[in-house]
């Protein structure tokens, strides 16, 4: 944002977590008195800037941790024949891959709804839903879908759109925290594979 708008905003105050990328820039440039037809005309190059730099960043991914049974979570619900994995997350899309090159998840997810898609974080599952009928040919009800997060953010997601929310608490918001929100699930970990999965498929 410095290289491109020339400001970072209120930077060390601003509450990252859970919000989508271009959400986070433009609240950020707005409070820095940007205008809006300037963000909008540059934001494609600010995020052009941050994929560059994530990726000197992120490297060969020596800095990168998968949090306990999130791996294995992923691999066990992609091997299910009555699910269709997907990565719905506020990073664009080009972020998100750089993150999980070092996992080697990606492949995994057959679906994606990111940042770069919408701006507003509740119209994702919608994005996702759309893509999961266009790659099966089958109706994906908000009922029937099950979101996974780690912010207060991820939940209200879930329920603005009818879906079951699960939250886990290796984030940045902890166990009451989360519980609060009143997610349909709250783990602490996906440390129990069989256990989480076993939960967040029951109907």
């Amino acid at each position: 944002m410095q290289t491109v708008f020339g400001a970072t905003g209120p930077i060390d105050s601003y509450d990252f977590r859970g919000r989508t990328d271009p959400r986070i820039v433009w609240d950020l440039m707005r409070a820095a008195g940007v205008a809006d037809a300037v963000i909008e005309a540059r934001l494609g190059d600010c995020f052009a800037a941050y994929v560059a730099e994530l990726d000197t960043v992120i490297g060969e991914g020596a800095g990168v941790r998968v949090l306990p049974g999130a791996a294995e979570v992923v691999r066990a619900l992609a091997g299910r024949q009555d699910a269709v994995v997907g990565l719905l997350t506020g990073n664009i899309e080009g972020g998100a891959r750089i993150k999980l090159r070092p996992t080697g998840l990606w492949a995994l997810f057959q679906v994606g709804a990111f940042g770069s898609d919408e701006i507003d974080r509740r119209r994702l599952p919608a994005v996702a839903c759309a893509r999961a009928r266009a790659l099966t040919g089958r109706e994906f009800p908000f009922e029937d879908v099950v979101i996974l997060g780690d912010t207060p953010l991820d939940v209200d997601c879930a329920r603005a759109c009818g879906a079951v929310a699960v939250a886990v608490a290796t984030g940045q918001h902890g166990h009451d925290e989360l519980a609060a929100c009143k997610p349909d699930h709250l783990f602490v970990d996906f440390s129990d594979v069989a256990g989480t999965v076993a939960r967040i498929t029951r109907r």
